[in-house]
């Protein structure tokens, strides 16, 4: 980079303190979180991932330094927010996988609630001897949360899920996206999102394996 193209110290130094602001507001924002899936929290996560990023590029640019920050990459990121200032509607869009871990268990769950319901044709009459049909009589008899929350009862193991939160002018006619309900999903109207993985905790396990590491090389 030219020294014309580089720069100025005083650029360097205003984005350390919108830093140090966003810092201020991240925890703020933690302080007075209201549960798990705070937007103000998010946001000001973000905010403060944006800031830190500017700043390690401007010091780079500069000084040819570099920061201790791990700064959160482009892949995956979501695009700047088009969607309407004060959304009049909005949509969920949830994803969760699930692992048939336990098949007996899955099928004697299944065969359980069929007998409750006195379902003695059709798929219900099935449930404990297919797992095809044990899936429609659990999904059909609980709710997606229901599920989430008692997955081991019913010998499953749950894999990823994202939750979606985007912003709409007005709701949809009736009927009008259920042939396709994931179809036009618009990222650049997802207002906040929420994913849990296993690679975010093995993410973690691999940073401390490093660490412990780095120690054991200096000994």
């Amino acid at each position: 980079m030219s020294d014309a193209a580089q720069p100025t110290a005083a650029e360097v130094r205003a984005a350390a303190e919108a830093v140090k602001a966003a810092l201020d507001r991240h925890l703020a924002a933690v302080e007075r979180r209201t549960g798990d899936d705070d937007t103000a929290v998010y946001e000001a996560f973000n905010a403060l991932a944006a800031a830190a990023e500017a700043y390690d590029e401007l010091l780079y640019d500069r000084y040819d330094e570099v920061t201790p920050f791990e700064i959160p990459g482009a892949d995956g990121a979501l695009p700047p927010y088009a969607g309407p200032d004060e959304p009049h509607a909005l949509s969920l869009l949830i994803r969760r996988d699930y692992a048939v871990a336990e098949p007996q268990r899955l099928l004697a769950q299944a065969r359980r609630v069929a007998e409750i319901d006195g379902e003695a044709e059709g798929p219900a009459a099935r449930a404990g001897v297919s797992p095809l049909a044990a899936l429609g009589v659990l999904f059909g008899e609980f709710e997606p949360d229901e599920i989430a929350s008692r997955h081991k009862e019913f010998g499953l193991e749950e894999g990823d899920s994202t939750l979606w939160v985007t912003a709409a002018e007005e709701l949809p006619e009736p009927g009008e996206w259920l042939n396709a309900p994931f179809e036009h999903a618009d990222p650049e109207r997802i207002i906040c999102r929420f994913d849990v993985s296993s690679v975010f905790d093995e993410d973690e396990d691999d940073d401390h394996e490093e660490e412990g590491g780095a120690g054991g090389s200096d000994s």
